[in-house]
């Protein structure tokens, strides 16, 4: 496969190298018009303005990979192949500029306009063109080039297609380890005016549930690692852990103390098994040398470089974010999802690396997105468990049907035996034992 454009440009080529990731097949691209007519690939793409070849596939250009500034772009989303679809062009082979489209989405270059910004201060899902336009739930990213693939074929008149080069479904659980414990290893203060809070409020269970992990009659309830581990060697499964180590507690950081032995302990446990990363502090959103505290914590802990995040509270904001943990030794990052709904925030379910739209350069900073978190089913969504287990499983089959990664976010707090939360336990555990047994 050969493309033809008039400028190899960053964004273009960080476009098309993003596609052959997915694709496991090397595109070549020039901008040398000889090059391109006398190359002997059976696959001739032409990114210009004007047709040069026969059989050539045809796709007209929009101006968005060929611009070095961010600015505001009208966008209407139809349809083309019964797929959404922006950059529309009746004029060429394809219909869109997919290319093009695919670096607005992937690069997130919505999120360096003008716009509103959640309760929390983060980019707000409401704005998003794929909420808008009711795509938000379908990687369509992966949709596209499937599609892309299905009409080079056609249109050449091949008689294999691409469909087994595509990068092959996986599945990564990750953790977000908030709150530790719920009374194990709390300040003493803490726990005796939880206690008499329970009381004053009438709630038995959590005075009978305190009073029994005090006495040792009882497994705190927020420690939940064992089952987890259980799970994962049941089902083959390699998960990430992301412990969340604040210096101090605030609003939003609630987790016992980085110093605590415990602390220490668990985070040990855990490195000496799975991959585990940072998970950045709240606080650490307002201070550049938290961050980089926070990350030798760990690696004091581990004895291993801290190299994968994800932000708490997904406290994610472009570029700064991003530019602060590259500078901190950061290579791969968890945070490409929402915090308020579930759903592909890049429109995408394969890693692709993050580009630095101010700076237009793409970086080394590889970008794991995920599509599910239990407490936006909960929190956000307001579904039962029952309800959160069909969307768990419409997520997992749409991930699937385009060979991508998956990626779930669950926290151990969560899903623990307590009556609140033990439906949601045992519908995780439904989810792995339907999809990932034999």
């Amino acid at each position: 496969m050969i493309i033809f454009t008039p400028a190899v440009s960053s964004r273009f080529q960080y476009t098309i190298e993003f596609i052959q990731s997915v694709i496991g097949r090397q595109i070549l691209f020039t901008s040398n018009k000889e090059e391109y007519l006398s190359h002997d690939e059976p696959i001739k793409i032409n990114y210009s303005f004007k047709p040069i070849a026969d059989k050539e596939y045809h796709i007209l250009p929009h101006i968005l990979l060929f611009h070095e500034r961010i600015y505001p772009i009208s966008i209407t989303v139809g349809k083309c192949r019964n797929n959404p679809c922006f950059f529309i062009n009746q004029e060429d082979n394809h219909g869109f500029d997919v290319f093009a489209a695919i670096f607005y989405l992937i690069a997130r270059y919505e999120e360096y306009l003008p716009h509103q910004k959640d309760s929390y201060g983060r980019y707000s899902h409401t704005e998003s063109i794929s909420y808008k336009n009711n795509f938000l739930t379908i990687p369509l990213v992966n949709i596209w080039i499937k599609d892309l693939l299905t009409q080079l074929t056609t249109h050449h008149s091949l008689l294999t297609t691409f469909d087994s080069r595509l990068s092959t479904f996986n599945y990564t659980p990750t953790y977000d380890i908030d709150i530790t414990y719920a009374y194990n290893h709390q300040p003493i203060l803490k726990n005796v005016g939880g206690f008499f809070k329970d009381l004053i409020k009438g709630d038995l269970e959590k005075v009978i549930e305190r009073a029994n992990v005090y006495s040792g009659k009882q497994q705190d309830p927020f420690d939940t690692y064992s089952w987890f581990d259980g799970l994962h060697k049941q089902h083959n499964l390699s998960p990430v852990y992301f412990f969340l180590l604040a210096k101090k507690k605030s609003i939003y950081d609630k987790n016992i103390t980085a110093s605590s032995p415990a602390m220490h302990d668990l985070v040990k446990h855990h490195a000496a098994k799975y991959t585990v990363g940072i998970h950045p502090s709240w606080q650490s959103g307002d201070s550049k040398t938290l961050l980089s505290e926070e990350i030798k914590t760990l690696e004091n802990i581990t004895q291993k470089d801290c190299n994968l995040s994800r932000q708490h509270y997904i406290r994610l904001t472009l570029p700064d974010t991003y530019r602060n943990l590259i500078e901190n030794g950061i290579t791969e990052d968890y945070s490409m999802g929402y915090g308020s709904i579930n759903g592909f925030r890049a429109s995408v379910a394969s890693p692709f690396y993050w580009y630095d739209l101010e700076k237009d350069e793409p970086t080394n900073l590889l970008i794991h997105p995920y599509c599910y978190m239990e407490a936006n089913s909960y929190f956000e969504e307001h579904l039962s468990a029952t309800e959160a287990a069909e969307e768990l499983q419409y997520y997992h089959d749409a991930v699937k049907a385009v060979g991508g990664k998956l990626i779930t976010i669950f926290h151990n707090h969560f899903l623990t035996n307590q009556s609140q939360w033990k439906p949601w336990r045992e519908m995780y555990e439904a989810f792995l034992k339907r999809n990932f047994t034999g």
